[in-house]
């Protein structure tokens, strides 16, 4: 056993003082200290040890330092990344909230992350407003997001432990994630998109599919179909940025009213001009998050969380249902 136990400091700072028993000899440092104290990934603690945070014997050591039986570990793991942005009183649907995450139904034109051109009015400000103890946590505890446009279910970490755990289960492709996309032209069966996604060469806003990009991988199936117009159910074993929008863009099915990957669609025939209006002037993609599935960080159990089809998703589709029926 561990002859020493580590504690937390007022403020949030992880204090390592122990000796290395027996049966750790020959570890390496920055293995030996994420298996021990797995609220924290290995990541963190090697940046620890490079920075020269955790000392081996009194010294500053590396990642890679063999230990030795009656090593003597010390020094602090800097937790608290305090967010700095500010908190804003914005309506936020929480769909869940626990003491470990809060689960959220973003809605389509909220930003998650503040960044250039959209300094504040996003969702990590509307979450420092709700939930002020996420300033201690890196981005407010936000662990992915969903494209400003793109609405549905995201998940939001409340401690350090569950930051930790989230991130590894999106390492590991652990986290399940379900969109519903309406698309142009008629697909005709599902099937899985393994195609690597990068910076597009030219207009650098824009994503491809590019031979060096980083590997992405999309399931789809048949939702619905509306003669030349088609609601996919879509699966991410990724999470590449504008994934989804590139892949079916790249297959010549744009999303109905993404203005950036659409390729100027042509309309299928026969639609009454109130249908063919819905249609070009869908202010947003028409993809969202229905449904996430997570290992719950706490109790390790699985859940799901689900979010409904927003009003003018809904809408959309009960016009193309009406025209679907009234066609001969």
């Amino acid at each position: 056993m561990l002859t020493n136990k580590p504690h937390c400091t007022d403020n949030n700072d992880f204090t390592v003082n122990l000796t290395v028993p027996l049966e750790y000899h020959g570890w390496r440092l920055d293995q030996f200290l994420a298996h021990q104290f797995t609220d924290y990934s290995r990541g963190q603690w090697q940046q620890a040890i490079q920075s020269g945070e955790i000392l081996l014997n009194q010294k500053p050591a590396k990642n890679k330092s063999n230990l030795s039986v009656g090593d003597y570990i010390s020094g602090t793991l800097s937790v608290c990344e305090h967010t700095k942005n500010d908190a804003q009183n914005i309506a936020l649907n929480v769909l869940h909230a626990d003491k470990s995450i809060i689960v959220i139904d973003k809605p389509a034109g909220l930003v998650v992350h503040p960044a250039a051109g959209n300094r504040d009015g996003t969702l990590l400000n509307a979450l420092l407003f709700h939930f002020p103890e996420l300033a201690n946590l890196p981005r407010a505890g936000i662990v992915h997001r969903l494209d400003k446009e793109t609405s549905g279910v995201m998940v939001v970490a409340r401690t350090p432990k569950a930051h930790t755990h989230l991130v590894q289960q999106l390492q590991t492709r652990t986290m399940g994630r379900t969109y519903l996309a309406l698309v142009y032209r008629y697909v005709t069966a599902g099937d899985s998109i393994d195609l690597p996604i990068g910076r597009h060469p030219k207009e650098r806003v824009r994503m491809s599919v590019r031979k060096d990009g980083k590997p992405a991988i999309t399931h789809y199936r048949i939702e619905e179909r509306f003669s030349d117009i088609t609601l996919l159910r879509v699966q991410l074993e990724t999470g590449r940025t504008h994934q989804i929008r590139v892949h079916l863009s790249y297959l010549n099915h744009p999303l109905v009213g993404d203005s950036v990957y659409g390729h100027n669609p042509v309309l299928p025939k026969g639609l009454s001009d109130e249908i063919r209006e819905a249609l070009l002037t869908f202010p947003r993609q028409a993809l969202h998050a229905t449904e996430l599935r997570l290992i719950h960080p706490h109790s390790t159990q699985p859940c799901q969380y689900h979010s409904p089809l927003p009003e003018d998703m809904t809408a959309l589709l009960q016009h193309l249902r009406q025209h679907r029926a009234n066609t001969p």
